[in-house]
């Protein structure tokens, strides 16, 4: 399973992709990407990867850019420390809304509600 992270504040990027290997350390991180323009650029010249993790709040802008800007073919689990993005989170390929700090029971959660679709 491939999966990429988009988040800007590289602790949490870190603490992110050790969670995800607590899950299953056979998960690929495909990148780590910091910015809107670096995954709009990802996404348009890299195969999708299974799932995505997006922090919304990038130092660039919002993470719903990057579905105004290219075409996201992979299900998407926001990550962020604000509970105000929820809906629109929701209007794009989004399965789950998790809130910093993230912890490994909602993560699971959300890799479960993946694994069921």
């Amino acid at each position: 399973m491939k999966v990429l992270i988009i988040e800007d504040e590289h602790l949490a990027a870190e603490h992110l992709e050790t969670l995800v290997h607590r899950y299953d350390s056979s998960i690929e991180i495909v990148a780590q990407l910091d910015s809107v323009r670096e995954a709009i650029t990802f996404f348009n010249t890299e195969d999708a990867p299974d799932l995505a993790f997006f922090d919304i709040q990038l130092a660039d802008g919002l993470s719903f850019e990057i579905f105004e800007k290219s075409e996201v073919n992979c299900p998407v689990i926001f990550t962020t420390a604000y509970d105000e993005y929820a809906l629109r989170a929701f209007k794009v390929n989004s399965i789950d809304y998790l809130l910093k700090p993230i912890d490994f029971e909602d993560l699971s959660k959300a890799f479960d509600q993946f694994f069921k679709l």
